[in-house]
């Protein structure tokens, strides 16, 4: 916990860190980058820098800790995140050091703050970067040379890679997890981005990748079978929980590849529970495992599936077109909820189960986590 005095000059400052946050973590990456251009060459998404949603996303978790602190809590399920992502991509120890010396030089650059309150936001930072390192250090970490033993088209721009590592040691993850995979770029970068596990082996990794980036770009154009591609140890806290409860898996777009691989191990030890598969895409074609969703539905006990199309091809339910709406689905009580997508989609489909009364939501982002650091 923060010391009194730090905790008073934090809660006074809150609010005007608050609202210069965002100018705060802008100057901060600026400034970081320039002294350490290893780190956006070789870890962080360019992506993500150029758009501002790493910054957004830095911005509101450590609003989010700084004011858990005060009100006596700590945001556990955002630190796990934080810390599930951070050891996918390499982060170490000493990488603390360095953030914490540009972030709070940038601090005290944007608020002209006084040295007493500098102190006081040191301490919320090292506070937060301790209970990172503290449970980093009890995650699988790593990254290993995986060969591509497989590769399938599921759609025009999403490919399955099925890889398995070069030394023969498989970890192969819980469903919901995912991994990083890191490639050589032409200007020599060697980005980093994750992607969903997609389906259920004990001998190699399955991930699915869409086209939409410099990363996807080359993993469709340049990795072929045969090939390699650095890969992480499995990571994230968002997986399926044992329980006899119903559950819901809600998706769009290529966000299905965690709830298709759920879904297959519910079917694979023959689930009596009752699932709820809800998915939205843009069309049949651009759905990827279209036939694979149905097949795993009609292999369960008691499942079944809502599919939405924005614009579908030929006859397709008039209640089923447009985005999801899960006023239409039947959702009963005491469902346990996983939702994966692009933001807009997370949003939407937690306010419509907290309106339902379900409250046991779990989600994974694509990207930095403007949700629950938000």
């Amino acid at each position: 916990m923060l010391s009194p005095k730090s905790a008073e000059l934090v809660e006074a400052t809150l609010p005007a860190v608050g609202a210069a946050i965002a100018e705060i973590s802008a100057l901060f990456y600026q400034r970081m980058f320039e002294e350490h251009p290893v780190l956006l060459r070789d870890m962080f998404n360019r992506g993500n820098q150029a758009n501002g949603t790493q910054a957004q996303a830095l911005a509101g978790s450590i609003a989010a800790f700084a004011s858990g602190l005060i009100a006596g809590q700590t945001p556990d399920g955002m630190l796990r995140r934080i810390a599930h992502k951070h050891v996918s991509v390499g982060v170490t120890p000493g990488q603390y050091v360095v953030v914490h010396k540009h972030l709070l030089g940038a601090v005290a650059e944007v608020l002209g703050v006084s040295d007493e309150v500098a102190t006081a936001w040191s301490e919320v930072y090292w506070l937060m970067a301790d209970t990172l390192v503290g449970i980093e250090r009890f995650l699988p970490q790593g990254q290993r040379e995986h060969r591509v033993i497989a590769r399938f088209q599921e759609t025009e721009d999403v490919v399955t890679f099925v890889v398995r590592p070069v030394d023969g040691q498989v970890r192969p993850g819980e469903p919901g997890q995912y991994v990083s995979v890191q490639v050589p770029l032409a200007d020599g970068a060697r980005q980093i981005r994750q992607y969903s596990l997609s389906g259920r082996s004990d001998d190699a990794l399955q991930f699915s990748v869409k086209r939409d980036g410099e990363v996807s770009n080359h993993l469709h154009d340049r990795t072929p079978v045969g090939s390699t591609v650095l890969v992480s140890q499995p990571a994230g806290d968002v997986t399926l929980q044992p329980g006899d409860g119903p559950v819901l898996l809600a998706s769009a777009g290529i966000g299905c590849t965690p709830m298709i691989s759920m879904l297959a191990e519910l079917a694979a030890t023959d689930s009596a529970r009752q699932v709820i598969a809800v998915h939205g895409d843009r069309d049949q074609l651009t759905h990827p495992f279209r036939a694979e969703l149905a097949q795993l539905v009609a292999k369960l006990e008691d499942a079944q599936a809502h599919v939405f199309y924005e614009e579908p091809i030929g006859g397709w339910p008039a209640e089923r077109t447009g985005f999801v709406d899960l006023a239409s689905v039947p959702v009963p009580a005491g469902t346990t909820a996983y939702l994966c997508g692009p933001m807009p989609f997370l949003r939407a489909m937690r306010t419509q189960l907290l309106a339902a009364g379900v409250t046991d939501i779990h989600y994974e982002v694509f990207g930095p986590d403007t949700i629950s650091a938000g």
